[in-house]
């Protein structure tokens, strides 16, 4: 009987390990994941974060067993879907795409958020960055940043950049920029990349600083000008546009996405999430649609994410005080 048992429990653990499925020990449920899995994303359908959401949506249902469901909370910059999985129940089954909007410049620019970062969420996988570029109009005189750099320096005040909001992650990297090239450039805050492009493209305003890759057909097309990237390496796709760093403006900073879940998820899911996350990633589709918007992938997991996060937050925290900026 004892041997008729021991095999019966063998078999039945292989069973389990084959699958994928993770048995958690201690619960009254027999294993992870049973259920659809919720995405929360804090934008609303057709953005280019609700595209990253959705992409790795549909890979990490391939898998991890079960539907990844994406669940839009836009609002806030992303704000309110971060509170809502801050306080959601820690099981496994809310997740949320976390960006460095809401994990990054908002802590920075608001230290009254009500959730914390990192330490009401566990860090799953970063999964891909986007760098932000500083742009000029293809007619503009300047052609590299450090021609930029120069110009404002000899002609203090006198140049200006435009970015999508008072506040935003491009206006705190730009500030950055600004810090350590010690140039004053004037901010010219837009509604959106349609209108400054618009000012950009009239001669109302010198550069643009943004992520790029929405405004790769511009650029492609010849409309923009792509003066440097805020990455740390050159992009594959624009072996010709150097980095700040190239350029000697010591700045890399990255826009990113990656995968939480509320602090007191256990480790098992956690570590059962980096597993399916680290598969989907290697989805050729889900490839095709990050390196297509230019989006470079990510390999950071548990730790290593956590520490990024908080290296990342520290950063805005002090270009947001030295450049003593606000929130809208």
């Amino acid at each position: 009987m004892r041997t008729r048992e021991f095999l019966r429990r063998t078999v039945t653990a292989a069973a389990v390990a084959a699958t994928g499925v993770l048995a958690l020990a201690g619960t009254a449920h027999a294993a992870y994941p049973e259920q659809p899995i919720r995405l929360v994303v804090g934008f609303p359908p057709g953005g280019g974060g609700d595209l990253y959401g959705r992409t790795i949506a549909t890979a990490l249902s391939k898998t991890v067993g079960q539907t990844v469901i994406v669940d839009n909370k836009a609002g806030a910059g992303g704000n309110i879907a971060a509170e809502s999985v801050a306080r959601a129940k820690p099981d496994g089954y809310t997740l949320i795409l976390a960006m460095s909007g809401n994990f990054g410049s908002a802590v920075a620019l608001r230290p009254n958020l009500p959730y914390k970062v990192p330490d009401d969420f566990v860090p799953i996988a970063q999964l891909v960055e986007t760098p932000f570029g500083l742009m000029v109009a293809a007619n503009s005189p300047i052609k590299s940043a450090r021609q930029l750099v120069a110009d404002a320096k000899a002609r203090p005040g006198k140049l200006t950049y435009a970015s999508t909001g008072t506040g935003g992650a491009a206006q705190i990297v730009m500030e950055m920029v600004k810090q350590q090239a010690d140039v004053d450039i004037l901010h010219i805050p837009y509604k959106g990349s349609g209108p400054a492009l618009n000012d950009l493209f009239g001669g109302q305003v010198s550069s643009f600083f943004a992520p790029y890759t929405p405004l790769m057909g511009q650029i492609t097309g010849g409309k923009l000008r792509l003066l440097a990237v805020s990455s740390a390496k050159r992009i594959p796709s624009l072996p010709d546009v150097p980095t700040l760093k190239e350029s000697g403006i010591d700045v890399v900073m990255t826009q990113w996405y990656g995968l939480a879940a509320p602090a007191g998820t256990p480790k098992e899911v956690v570590d059962h999430l980096s597993r399916a996350v680290a598969e989907a990633m290697k989805d050729p589709e889900l490839l095709r649609v990050y390196r297509a918007d230019g989006a470079q992938e990510s390999q950071l997991t548990g730790a290593a994410f956590r520490d990024f996060i908080v290296k990342d937050a520290a950063n805005y925290k002090r270009a947001v005080e030295r450049g003593n900026l606000k929130a809208e």
